[in-house]
């Protein structure tokens, strides 16, 4: 198996038909690490928009369970892109979304603005460091792609292009984008679950090091300071020479999704079925449980 195989298949495959085949390799093989880094930054983008912070902030479960949080997210997100959202896990993955969104109200253009972020933020990233640029075809089939799951989510007025998307996208940043008190709530608890996630020592690095991976919107917007100078460039040269490492090692021969790997929330595995926010999640087996037949 060469490098460049994956890139030739993707480039050989329709990218509105195959658009579940090219976010397969590409998120599965290609860009297994920039992939999951990418939407990270995808998610952290969205808390930049008051509504958006403000329901996090309102139902309280993104404080008393970040790590979960977190988790449920990338599992559900990471079992479309492996298995698509037709059949399977992928569609049970996506009607487990569609269940946990229910219970709350959400804006149909915030809606669509998180949809975007998985569209653009994963391409942006790998364009700037990952180990080769996407192709036309990758970005078009990352657009279909979610396009699709945005329908069936019933989402309504996706914009008809991948350049029309980006467009409404940049344009509702630049609308909504502001600071308030629960943006900067949901944005430090996201940065502290970061840091968390290594030796205590290394805490206030990682906070600068997320810093310099934000815009001077975002960090506007979440009320945090200015990254240290230099360490913008100092991050950006880090990781496009990792690209540069990885270019040159072997191909992948099997998939790398964020399911693939052990997770702090899950370490003994999960079910689809009982993965989103604890509250509803417990909820929802009391109401199953009231609902069983009586024996006898």
């Amino acid at each position: 198996m060469g490098r460049y195989d994956n890139l030739r298949e993707i480039e050989r495959l329709d990218p509105e038909r195959d658009c579940q085949r090219i976010m397969h390799l590409s998120f599965g093989y290609e860009f297994c690490w920039d992939s999951t880094r990418a939407l990270e930054l995808a998610l952290y983008r969205t808390y930049c928009v008051p509504t958006i912070s403000g329901l996090l902030d309102r139902t309280g479960e993104f404080y008393r369970h970040t790590q979960r949080r977190y988790d449920d997210t990338a599992i559900l997100i990471a079992e479309m892109c492996e298995w698509g959202y037709e059949d399977g896990r992928g569609r049970e993955a996506l009607e487990r979304i569609n269940w946990a969104h229910s219970h709350f109200k959400i804006s149909n253009d915030d809606f669509l603005y998180v949809l975007s972020t998985f569209v653009y933020e994963p391409i942006r990233w790998i364009d700037r460091c990952g180990w080769r640029p996407t192709c036309r075809n990758e970005k078009l089939g990352y657009y279909y792609f979610w396009r699709e799951v945005g329908r069936r989510m019933e989402i309504h007025g996706i914009p008809p292009t991948y350049e029309a998307f980006e467009g409404w996208s940049r344009a509702y940043e630049h609308r909504t984008f502001r600071y308030t008190d629960t943006n900067q709530r949901v944005g430090a608890a996201t940065r502290d679950l970061f840091a968390s996630w290594h030796p205590q020592p290394l805490a206030p690095v990682v906070r600068w090091a997320i810093y310099a991976l934000l815009d001077d919107a975002m960090l506007d917007a979440f009320g945090f300071p200015r990254p240290l100078p230099g360490t913008r460039g100092l991050l950006a040269g880090a990781l496009k020479l990792r690209g540069r490492i990885v270019r040159w090692l072997p191909p992948r021969r099997e998939p790398n999704f964020f399911t693939d790997r052990p997770n702090r929330t899950h370490p003994q595995g999960y079910e689809i079925a009982a993965l989103g926010p604890p509250r509803l999640v417990a909820a929802g087996k009391r109401q199953a449980a009231v609902m069983l037949p009586r024996e006898g």
